[in-house]
């Protein structure tokens, strides 16, 4: 591992925090960090031997915020606050984000302003680089005072309490602290509401949301390509003067990659002058459809990398004598484009759910349903059900978290986001959309066959051959599901568009070109 990045110190982007997840990255603290650490936790420090009241210091939490708390009790109600606030429940949420939420966590406390002390942070590092992973619940973070209940299970480990995933395996945390000889962290005043106020839930699921409907974004585009060229569709809605005249940009990157990915193509040279005139919306307006997704993942993209390097802790500690409580804890926010990005991975969903009835229909040369001999085969018309479920699905998911809001803390709390749902619904989104693009490019796949021996363009021809690696044509009916799930496993691991990409580059051929601002 040759790279490495300083919490608090350098900028974090969604890429990064993913690298460091990952392991690519070695995530440090710098000596600037140390310092800034040091600094406020000494301030932390003075405020308990002065016996100045700050909120969450020496005070209780919430509508408690009036009770005062004794010099010799502070440390003990940062534990009270750990176990009180662990009120998860549900399924575990997945390793990875559970790891983002401890890499984000770390970064934001490293900035100075958050009074922990240097010990408590690299014990959090220690548990992301030895992939010692708590068990965080899935459900009862409602977005604001930051994401108690999730965070408060995250932490749990530092006090040798909780659960942690090591090795594959789920155990008690103390069995592993055991195992290493480590004995759990000594809180010291305002740790454990550092620890817990905070949005890296909500951030944690949005950086994953970027990542993979990125991906989806960029496998719609090719898949969407192949659909089009086996329905002879033509590529004259993709002109660049047509998208410069309504120059999203979303909207103008989907027309380039489109016009890229059917250059020299001969299937698309062949029926020039077939006489047709306009192709279905579903492919003619693919540029507006998928660039409108395009744009809200950017607006995603940009508010997520302004949070991973917030800080949204409360209160913040500028120095001894000056304390600022605020809101910075609340998740609207993030909470508003999760809920814009899930009607945007929605929206990829139905068109290409559109496209893949177009390719069953018989029309312009294809066999009705993708297959020769059908009566005795029902051909590809049943995966179709198995997309217009999936769309129908996510359309009720589309429902705006953001929108409600329950008060919380007796009134205290009057105002929350609901943004964890938000960021946990768009992912739940995004499973599905993989699977309706995978329907999708099984089928295209399927129809390019019946254009024989004509060729698409070579990227195209690329990703074709790519997927009957794992996927053969179907001459007779077959269970379809082993064929959707080994698709589904290509575009969930991302395979289907890196390997696109590198044969492209290998071509001197960049999708992306003019528009970085769309990589991450």
């Amino acid at each position: 591992m040759s790279q490495s990045f300083k919490y608090g110190i350098e900028t974090l982007t969604a890429g990064t925090a993913l690298a460091i997840a990952s392991g690519k990255i070695k995530g440090i603290l710098s000596e600037e960090a140390v310092k800034l650490v040091q600094k406020s936790h000494s301030a932390v420090k003075e405020i308990v031997e002065k016996n100045k009241t700050v909120y969450g210091v020496n005070t209780g939490f919430g509508i408690l915020a009036s009770s005062p708390i004794s010099k010799e009790d502070t440390a003990t109600l940062q534990y009270k606050i750990l176990q009180s606030h662990s009120v998860g429940v549900g399924d575990a949420i997945p390793v990875e984000v559970a790891k983002l939420m401890l890499i984000t966590k770390v970064h934001a406390l490293a900035k100075g302003f958050s009074g922990v002390q240097l010990s408590t942070l690299e014990r959090i590092i220690w548990h992301i680089d030895n992939d010692i992973i708590p068990v965080v619940p899935e459900k009862g973070s409602v977005g604001a005072s930051g994401d108690l209940a999730p965070l408060s299970h995250l932490f749990l480990p530092l006090i040798g309490l909780g659960e942690v995933f090591y090795k594959g395996n789920k155990l008690r945390t103390n069995e592993v602290l055991n195992h290493f000889g480590l004995q759990p962290v000594l809180l010291g005043p305002k740790e454990g509401l550092a620890l817990i106020n905070g949005t890296q839930f909500i951030l944690s699921f949005a950086v994953k949301a970027v990542q993979r409907l990125h991906n989806c974004l960029e496998a719609a585009d090719i898949i969407g390509a192949m659909s089009l060229e086996a329905l002879t569709g033509t590529k004259a809605p993709f002109d660049e003067r047509l998208h410069d005249i309504r120059p999203y940009k979303g909207n103008k990157l989907v027309a380039q990659r489109l016009r890229l990915l059917l250059n020299d193509s001969a299937i698309m040279q062949s029926h020039t002058d077939c006489g047709r005139v306009q192709d279905p919306y579903s492919l003619r307006c693919m540029p507006q459809v998928h660039g409108a997704s395009r744009n809200a993942w950017l607006h995603l993209k940009e508010l997520t990398e302004i949070e991973l390097n917030a800080v949204t802790d409360n209160p913040i500690i500028l120095n001894s004598e000056d304390t600022i409580s605020g809101g910075n804890f609340h998740g609207q926010p993030l909470a508003l484009p999760l809920d814009y990005a899930c009607i945007a991975a929605s929206e990829l969903g139905n068109i290409s759910d559109r496209r893949c009835y177009l390719l069953l229909e018989g029309k312009w040369g294809l066999p009705m349903l993708l297959m020769k001999d059908v009566g005795l085969n029902s051909g590809f018309m049943i995966p179709q059900y198995t997309t217009a479920a999936l769309v129908t699905e996510n359309k009720t998911l589309c429902f705006p978290s953001s929108a409600d809001s329950i008060p919380t803390s007796l009134g205290q709390e009057d105002h929350v986001s609901m943004g964890s749902i938000s960021g946990r619904k768009l992912n739940r989104v995004l499973d599905n959309l993989e699977f309706i693009l995978a329907i999708e490019l099984l089928s295209a796949c399927q129809a390019i066959e019946f254009r024989r021996p004509l060729k698409s363009s070579e990227l195209l021809e690329f990703a074709h051959d790519f997927v009957r690696e794992y996927v053969g044509f179907a001459s007779e009916d077959r269970i379809f599901a082993e064929d959707i799930n080994s698709v589904a496993g290509i575009i969930k691991d991302f395979s289907f568009v890196s390997k696109t990409n590198e044969f492209a580059r290998s071509r001197g051929i960049k999708l992306n070109d003019r528009f970085d601002e769309f990589n991450w």
